[in-house]
């Protein structure tokens, strides 16, 4: 006769899904910086130059977006430690808001955020190795474009035949990435004791170049990563203090980095020779050591761009799987395919999104600024009400344990949650083709959930 205590089994005590605290500081600030460091940094700079008009103002915007980072995870922390759970941010959001924004966040991820972010790394990989390697004899205007496709469909091929990279390669691949932006201040560094002077002027008589909304939106971007990082909190040793010290000095060290690349950018390029460089990072190391060292840069970035691809593909078609699944068990997204070990319908889906993203960032001639002004509204209204869902929980549910708490509250929550309302304003303010279908793709995931939602009820 079974006991009165069978009833609980582990499958359904609560308790036993939270996640193990076992991080300390050391470890989660390695997690944080390779959660946060990818290869943006070397392509969103250019577009943060063509916003700016001279360096002070560039370091600055640099600066304060590292701030704001650290802001933004703070509230994230409170609510990771608070609510801890697998789906982080969507968690928080349905939460806070009910099941249909959380629906509705699901479909962003799905058509807009993971998609339009595999198609904006696609590009960063083929305009880099474009740099490199001439196909414009066979492929024309579209060499960069075709390799981003390729690539693109490189990926889905290896993960639907359960090929993933493990986590001791990804650590790998991070490292990579952070020798290659040392790389960038030991050749500007060598520059500077030559004596060489930039290639442009560090400044330009332009006064049309103060869109600073423009460029927070290009150094948000970079600094993307952050509010996964924050979500480490429920796994900290030290859940009051750890997570502070490990974002601290995770963002210090991401931002020191940023800074660091940004003046060997200027040193080397000058300001008008990184803003309009397809390809500053490779450009900058052929100018300290020649064709090896621009190899060697191509080599760091597209490694990068694939290594974070592949993390996308593997996280973010399973997401879908989940979110398809809870809401109804016919629909095809919702299925996993036992015999290769990957929700293979979602992975064709979400590769399939992000191939037609490469074709529509192909016919506005705009590539990778292209896919940020596609995803960037999209992002920025969530991030938006996440960082009002700290403040709705906090009221709504005031007896529930929060291991950490946000210092100067309410105040640090809403200067996060005005700094995001003004990127999502600025990345609306122009309204670009980019920006028009990614609102119009979160509008039609608006439509689609009430039917959908019939059928599951």
């Amino acid at each position: 006769m079974p006991s009165s205590s069978s009833s609980s089994t582990p499958a359904q005590d609560p308790t036993l899904l939270l996640p193990e605290r076992r991080l300390d500081a050391r470890h989660a600030v390695a997690l944080c910086v390779g959660m946060v460091v990818g290869a943006g940094i070397f392509k969103t700079s250019p577009m943060v130059a063509q916003a700016l008009a001279g360096d002070q103002a560039l370091y600055l915007a640099w600066a304060f977006g590292g701030l704001l980072s650290f802001i933004g995870a703070l509230c994230f922390a409170e609510l990771a430690a608070a609510f801890p759970d697998p789906g982080g941010d969507y968690h928080f959001l349905r939460r806070a808001y009910g099941h249909p924004l959380g629906f509705l966040f699901a479909w962003s991820r799905f058509a807009v955020i993971h998609t339009g972010s595999m198609a904006l790394l696609a590009f960063v990989f083929g305009d880099y190795l474009a740099q490199v390697v001439d196909l414009s004899p066979w492929l024309g205007p579209y060499a960069s474009a075709l390799l981003a496709a390729g690539l693109i469909v490189l990926l889905t091929g290896l993960n639907l035949l359960g090929v993933q990279v493990g986590l001791g390669t990804q650590l790998g691949l991070m490292l990579v990435v952070l020798a290659g932006l040392l790389a960038l201040g030991l050749g500007a560094g060598s520059e500077v004791l030559a004596g060489h002077a930039p290639l442009t002027p560090l400044a330009v008589a332009d006064p049309a170049r103060q869109d600073w909304g423009m460029a927070l939106v290009f150094v948000f971007l970079a600094y993307g990563g952050w509010s996964d990082a924050a979500t480490l909190s429920a796994e900290m040793r030290d859940p009051q203090r750890g997570i502070v010290r490990a974002l601290l000095l995770g963002l210090g060290l991401v931002m020191g980095l940023y800074l660091l690349a940004n003046w060997a950018y200027l040193r080397v390029l000058g300001l008008d020779g990184l803003a309009y460089s397809e390809a500053p990072a490779a450009q900058l190391m052929r100018a300290c050591f020649g064709r090896p060292g621009e190899l060697l840069m191509v080599g760091v970035v597209t490694l990068t761009a694939l290594s974070v691809m592949n993390a996308i593909l593997i996280a973010g078609p399973r997401t879908t799987y989940a979110a398809a699944r809870d809401l109804a068990a016919e629909l095809k997204l919702g299925q996993w395919n036992h015999r290769r070990g990957t929700p293979t319908a979602a992975v064709l889906a979400t590769s399939g999104v992000a191939l037609a993203l490469v074709g529509f960032g192909t016919l506005t001639r705009g590539g990778f600024a292209t896919m940020v002004d596609y995803l960037s509204p999209v992002y920025w209204f969530f991030m938006t009400l996440s960082a009002l869902a700290l403040m709705v929980l906090r009221r709504r549910e005031p007896d529930a344990p929060r291991p950490f708490r946000v210092p100067l509250y309410p105040w640090l929550p809403l200067a996060f949650a005005a700094s995001s309302a003004y990127v999502l304003w600025s990345s609306l303010v122009y309204v670009k083709a980019g920006a028009v279908v990614g609102v119009g793709v979160l509008l039609l995931g608006a439509l689609l959930m009430w039917p959908l939602r019939r059928r599951a009820g």
